[in-house]
């Protein structure tokens, strides 16, 4: 039975037409592909039960990548902390050839899982948002294998981090989810093979640095554009620089790529990068600005959750991620601000191609959160300091819990050091376990120097990193002084206006900061938001800007396109104008 608080089934248009056999069947790492492997995804069989004893008898089929509590799993069941959720299925694949080397990856699964192969004992691993892998070479002789996972999630009640996932949702909280939620796939390579790559595009040198790590001993790389060499170099051990001569940048409006091949070996990955360069510089006015390739750049971009109402943290599709991205180009954004989440590598490819700047944010963990000081406390103009004595004011009170996000830190930004697009890290948002924010950014710019950092977007700023970041809802936008010179001025949550969409709405209860009833007034409102907060701001040194947001997610529905995507709710050309001014402001002031 349907009530207020249930949520409806919504179907994208891509999870309508979905291939239940092989869903989501791309090669899930972009810049390292092999040739020679196999998607996973597809029906398996899953249990949950109480005990976590092994199943005696399987519940049904779920389809992997979608976690159980989404519609495109099919299951549509809740897993709760105490519960185990199980997974089977058997994989049919070639002998191994000799010399040969099979390893099995799961993008990621949510949040804690041990993994058997033909009953052995792979291992285990926790953090729910990273990729891990197994080398199943003595485990599945023969081609012929059975895959099981036991999944345990405490969602927001353990020391993991969970992001906007809730067990009791709601407003700008969502449905927890749990276990497989990115592509599982296997691949063969040589018994020495290049475990990962490490590449640093030098824009101010005309260079590229390839690093490849694993059993290396040798390597040699060639760069190409559309198939025609440019440069190559070969080299003992695992490190080479190539200089590029009359190279190409990348840039939101000409988001160039060289491919890249990698080879040690018998073994070859495929790559590709951009040259561009990230950093912060007085612009023509003397203010801070963000810069790309040496000259300023605006910012302008939109708060993105990356949900789906079919399929909740997973994509429907390849193609969904990229039609997404491309509408919010033809508004005129050319920047997305990854909200505690982290998407499969796909997505990130996406943007580095067409051209999306993205700041990604960590995910956070700890709890629970005091809503006097996440919700409250900001608006009555009170800041507080983040160390030891405020851990618990910030619900980071468990040692375990910030060892968890420290070593997740390092994980996010080895994963996606390789993205083109991705700008800036947010280690911390409007306090969400936030602590030692200065000491973390430091530890940030430690692991990854090539980009800026917004240490603590929104309520609880520590005088640290590269923006002054400012999240704005309900009232007026002035900015004042940084106390801290040197850092851009963002204002990087702002709006949320909201307009209901009958037929396109998961649940019965409605959350946005302004709700209107049509699109006349939605637009209308949002043009006197932008000429009375934005405009003027940018004339102040305002250098970038979030809007709140991509999409609907269940009871928020202060998105630009509904839940299941199906109803964009402002005209591209209205939007783009409006873009075309901020952008008009901002290069007037700042210069080019």
């Amino acid at each position: 039975m349907e009530t207020a608080d249930s949520i409806r089934p919504l179907y994208t248009p891509w999870g309508e037409t979905i291939d239940r056999e092989r869903p989501l069947n791309d090669y899930p790492r972009p810049q390292m592909r092999r040739e020679n492997w196999k998607c996973l995804n597809g029906r398996w069989e899953y249990a949950i039960r109480e005990d976590g004893a092994f199943p005696d008898a399987w519940d049904g089929e779920i389809l992997v990548p979608f976690s159980p509590e989404s519609l495109l799993s099919g299951v549509g069941r809740q897993l709760m902390p105490g519960q185990t959720l199980w997974y089977r299925k058997h994989i049919e694949m070639e002998e191994l050839a000799d010399n040969r080397v099979r390893l099995l990856h799961f993008g990621a699964v949510d949040q804690h899982c041990l993994v058997w192969c033909n009953a052995r004992l792979l291992g285990e691993h926790s953090g729910g948002y990273w990729p891990f892998s197994f080398d199943i070479t003595d485990a599945a002789r023969g081609g012929s294998f059975t895959l099981t996972l036991a999944v345990n999630d405490e969602s927001d009640g353990g020391d993991e981090a969970y992001g906007k996932q809730k067990l009791e949702r709601g407003g700008i909280w969502y449905t927890g989810q749990s276990g497989i939620w990115q592509t599982v796939w296997c691949e063969d390579v040589p018994e020495r093979h290049i475990e990962s790559l490490r590449i640093t595009p030098l824009w101010r040198e005309g260079a590229v640095e390839v690093k490849a790590q694993g059993d290396v001993p040798s390597c040699s790389v060639r760069v190409l554009d559309a198939g025609n060499l440019v440069a190559q170099a070969s080299a003992e051990g695992g490190f080479i620089r190539l200089q590029l001569p009359d190279f190409k940048s990348w840039s939101p409006d000409d988001p160039f790529l060289y491919d890249l091949e990698v080879q040690s070996g018998e073994d070859t990955v495929y790559s590709y990068f951009g040259m561009r360069e990230f950093g912060v510089a007085n612009g023509a006015d003397g203010l801070p600005r963000l810069m790309l390739n040496g000259r300023p750049v605006f910012h302008n971009g939109l708060l993105d959750q990356g949900y789906w109402s079919d399929g909740m943290y997973t994509p429907p599709s390849d193609d969904a991620m990229a039609w997404e991205i491309s509408q919010l180009k033809r508004m005129g954004f050319n920047m997305l601000r990854k909200h505690i989440k982290i998407e499969p590598l796909r997505w990130y490819y996406h943007c580095d191609r067409l051209g999306m700047l993205v700041w990604q944010d960590f995910v956070s963990g700890g709890g629970p959160y005091k809503k006097w000081v996440v919700q409250f406390a900001p608006f009555l103009g009170l800041r507080f300091g983040d160390g030891p004595k405020r851990y618990a004011m910030h619900g980071r009170q468990s040692g375990k819990g910030r060892e968890a996000f420290v070593r997740d830190a390092k994980r996010t930004t080895e994963l996606l050091y390789n993205a083109v697009s991705l700008s800036a890290w947010v280690p911390f948002n409007e306090g969400w376990g936030q602590f030692d924010a200065a000491a973390m950014c430091e530890a940030v710019r430690r692991m990854d120097p090539t980009r800026q950092v917004d240490h603590a977007s929104g309520y609880f700023d520590q005088g640290a990193g590269d923006v002054h970041s400012c999240h704005i809802y309900y009232r007026h936008f002035s900015p004042g002084k940084d106390k801290r010179p040197g850092r851009v001025l963002g204002l990087t949550e702002f709006g949320g206006y909201s307009l209901p969409v009958k037929g396109h709405m998961a649940a019965g209860k409605l959350f946005g900061y302004k709700i209107f009833d049509n699109r006349q007034a939605l637009q209308g409102a949002l043009r006197r938001l932008y000429e009375r907060d934005v405009l003027p701001a940018i004339k102040k040194g305002l250098g970038a800007l979030v809007y709140t947001q991509v999409s609907d997610v269940e009871e928020e529905i202060n998105g630009l396109f509904t839940y299941d995507r199906k109803q964009t709710k402002v005209d591209a050309a209205f939007m783009r104008a409006i873009n075309g001014r901020v952008y008009e402001a901002f290069y007037e002031k700042a210069g080019k």
